[in-house]
């Protein structure tokens, strides 16, 4: 009976040597994604998008016009 309760210490040890290790991995893996979630996702700092100006805040206007445009047609053509 006492050798059962050496062999259970001591996996009990090493579990909670493996769950620490596990909790400081998750740990510093949260850290990294924080920081990352902190910036921004960079899309606006490649090539692509460089020369590139964002959408007014009448843009929705040119939405509505698309759309009365096609109503128009529809009409028309019936």
């Amino acid at each position: 009976m006492k050798n059962m309760g050496i062999i259970v210490n001591k996996d009990e040890e090493k579990n909670s040597r493996l769950t620490d290790r596990i909790n400081a991995d998750l740990r510093e893996k949260m850290s990294e994604t924080s920081k990352i979630a902190t910036d921004p996702d960079l899309a606006e700092d490649s090539e692509y998008v460089k020369d590139m100006k964002k959408t007014g805040k009448f843009g929705w206007v040119w939405i509505v016009l698309i759309v009365l445009a096609i109503i128009s047609l529809v009409v028309i053509l019936i």
